[in-house]
């Protein structure tokens, strides 16, 4: 199943309402890096691993500094009170803890929160980048994906498949169905989007809700 532009840009709107001012936010490749489009009047520092905080929107085209991208090397655009330093102090402030939320994409996520983001096993790749460390020491994890991938099969599982990217890291995930909320006992079923049901968005999922906060009952839509 694919995702249209429309649904990525949705799903990016709805991940931005989830920042607060004064957090400093790492943003991962794909979906995540539209989440800035859609805080331009907040108060929020955007970090990249390649040495900058304080990104911002996309440039409108024709407008792109070709000295200034994201590390996925899309082109970006700095707020004021943005700074440039090296790949070893962006890391540092990873490891240290300082990010108050990231923003990745995944292949897979377990009902108790692991991650597989990085690797189909015989696919070639550059390698894990900053996904591990990301993982496991923001603050918060939201993961940004479609619901089940292009054959169908459901992306959050009881047990990944895939090889981890860490394990217990997942808070929150959004997808083209719902917001789900990742908590000690399972999987919280938190907004259904149109023009979803609850039924739908279970059967979806390959593992179970242990609580369904959106107020709608099976088959309701909103």
């Amino acid at each position: 199943m694919g995702m249209g532009k429309d649904i990525r840009h949705k799903i990016a709107a709805r991940a931005a309402k989830e920042i607060k001012p004064g957090m400093i936010v790492n943003l991962g490749i794909g979906i995540p890096t539209l989440v800035a489009d859609y805080t331009e009047d907040l108060p929020v520092m955007f970090h990249a691993e390649n040495g900058i905080l304080g990104t911002g929107p996309s440039p409108s085209e024709g407008k792109e500094n070709p000295h200034l991208c994201n590390a996925g090397g899309f082109p970006v655009t700095t707020i004021p009170g943005g700074s440039y330093f090296d790949s070893a102090t962006a890391f540092a402030i990873v490891r240290r803890g300082l990010l108050d939320l990231t923003i990745m994409g995944a292949l897979e996520v377990s009902e108790k929160g692991d991650l597989a983001n990085w690797i189909v096993p015989g696919k070639r790749v550059p390698g894990m980048g900053g996904a591990l460390e990301l993982a496991q020491k923001a603050r918060k994890v939201m993961i940004l994906m479609n619901h089940v991938s292009k054959d169908g099969r459901p992306k959050i599982v009881k047990e990944c498949s895939l090889p981890l990217t860490a394990a217990h890291c997942v808070n929150q995930i959004i997808t083209d169905m719902a917001v789900i909320s990742v908590e000690k006992e399972g999987l919280v079923l938190d907004e259904v989007f149109e023009p979803y049901t609850v039924e739908k968005v279970k059967e979806c999922t390959g593992a179970p809700f242990v609580r369904i906060n959106t107020g709608l009952k099976e088959g309701e839509r909103l």
